[in-house]
């Protein structure tokens, strides 16, 4: 299986990675591919376990929602008040 690759930049990054590597080009090119689709697949691992963890938060700050009286959220209300001002910066 060939490929033909006719972007100068990269035949020129490619020649001077095999030739600081000590190496072929095509190996260099294998490894940096290999190692790009490594990192592509641990950040799709990444964003699935954030989108977990998101999930299970919502799950969380719903239930301790459930658990709090109108005079419990209006008490943590008027603490936010106290706690920021009109711009929402801290006083």
């Amino acid at each position: 299986m060939a490929l033909n690759i006719k972007n100068e930049r990269v035949c020129k990054l490619a020649a001077e990675a095999a030739r600081k590597m000590g190496r072929t080009q095509v190996s260099v090119l294998e490894e940096a591919l290999a190692k790009f689709l490594a990192d592509l697949s641990t950040s799709e691992d990444h964003a699935a376990a954030t989108a977990r963890r998101m999930a299970a938060s919502e799950k969380v700050t719903e239930a301790a929602g459930a658990l709090l009286t109108d005079a419990d959220r209006a008490a943590i209300r008027a603490e936010m008040a106290d706690m920021y001002d009109e711009w929402g910066l801290p006083r």
